[in-house]
């Protein structure tokens, strides 16, 4: 099973030691931190005990696009309900779909920074958008109790009877191969005017939220990348553009 937790610009090293001290609650093996404000391993193992062989396995990179580069599936979390229109999952229906994806590919858990959770275009970047229902008058779990319901939920999950990976004539896309078909796909859609009275992030936020919703394969992915930028060279030809 590939599946890792990712915390994007974590401030507080104790909050990072509370993660760490669930994952092993919870035989959860991989965290990858973006940009952390501070990292100490020695400070870590000493609130997280016995947790040695995890913290040593910890990786740390500097953007939130390279530590999904190669997931096929990717879950944020968020405590907030956004405007923009997302494929939300409650934690049990995530973690079942976590799993099957890391059967089969890398999947990733996103959690955002302490003060800030993730921002839109983070989230742009999620598959899948998990909350957790709290009481509406006193909505306040911290970013270790969110992560704790979420690897419960997990754990829980491993232990019902095994997932039958589904039949693939291609491997699943990855986030990077994703991000590229966005990139042509807007300027495909520049290249036509599309945007001149529309919003573009809005309408690329909507593009996202279609592919992720149905699950697309590295061949489909690369297949409407191919075709938004066929349109491009066309127009070119054509000296439309």
């Amino acid at each position: 099973m590939r599946l890792t937790v990712v915390l994007h610009q974590p401030q507080d090293l104790v909050n990072i030691a509370s993660v760490v001290r669930v994952m092993k609650n919870f035989a959860l093996r991989d965290l990858t931190l973006v940009d952390p404000a501070e990292f100490e391993p020695r400070r870590i193992t000493g609130i997280a005990h016995g947790s040695d062989d995890l913290v040593r396995r910890i990786s740390i990179v500097d953007d939130l696009d390279t530590a999904l580069a190669d997931c096929t599936h990717v879950v944020g979390m968020t405590a907030r309900q956004r405007a923009a229109k997302r494929n939300m999952q409650r934690p049990n229906e995530a973690a079942y779909d976590l799993l099957t994806a890391a059967q089969d590919g890398v999947a990733a858990l996103v959690l955002g920074r302490e003060d800030k959770g993730l921002s839109n275009d983070d989230l742009d970047r999620c598959h899948r958008v998990v909350t957790i229902s709290t009481a509406e008058d006193y909505a306040a779990l911290n970013l270790s109790h969110a992560f704790t319901v979420m690897a419960y939920e997990l754990f829980s999950a491993r232990h019902q009877p095994a997932f039958k990976s589904p039949r693939r004539i291609s491997e699943s896309a990855t986030h990077e191969q994703f991000e590229q078909f966005f990139d042509r796909a807007e300027d495909a859609l520049a290249a036509i005017e599309f945007f001149k009275t529309r919003n573009t992030g809005s309408i690329m936020r909507t593009v996202r939220e279609v592919a992720h919703r149905t699950p697309m394969d590295a061949r489909e992915v690369n297949l409407f990348k191919a075709m938004c930028v066929e349109v491009v060279r066309f127009l070119e030809r054509k000296g439309v553009k």
